[in-house]
C-alpha cells in the first residue's frame, strides 16, 4: 500500500506537467482553453505548472538518489562538524 501511495505522490505531478506543456502548446497554435481570457496568460500558466511538475520530479530523484549514495560528490551534501 505504501508504493501505491508513494506512485501517486509522483504520478500527480507528472500529470500537471503533461497538461502544462498541453496549455503551452495549445498557446502557440493559438487555441484558447476556457479557463484563459488570453492566450499569454495560458503559456505562462503552462511554463508555471511544468517548471513545478520538473521541479518535484528532479527533487524526488535527487533526495532519492543521495540516499542511496548514488550521487557525484559535488551533489552530495556537506556535512556539518560540530
Amino acid at each position: 500500500m505504501g508504493r501505491m501511495i508513494a506512485l501517486l505522490i509522483l504520478v500527480i505531478p507528472g500529470l500537471g506537467a503533461a497538461l502544462g506543456i498541453k496549455w503551452m502548446r495549445d498557446a502557440l497554435f493559438g487555441i484558447n482553453g476556457p479557463l484563459f481570457s488570453a492566450l499569454w496568460l495560458q503559456f505562462l500558466a503552462g511554463l508555471a505548472l511544468f517548471a513545478a511538475g520538473l521541479a518535484f520530479l528532479g527533487g524526488f530523484l535527487l533526495h532519492r538518489d543521495r540516499k542511496r549514495n548514488k550521487v557525484q560528490a559535488r551533489f552530495q551534501r556537506k556535512r556539518k562538524t560540530p
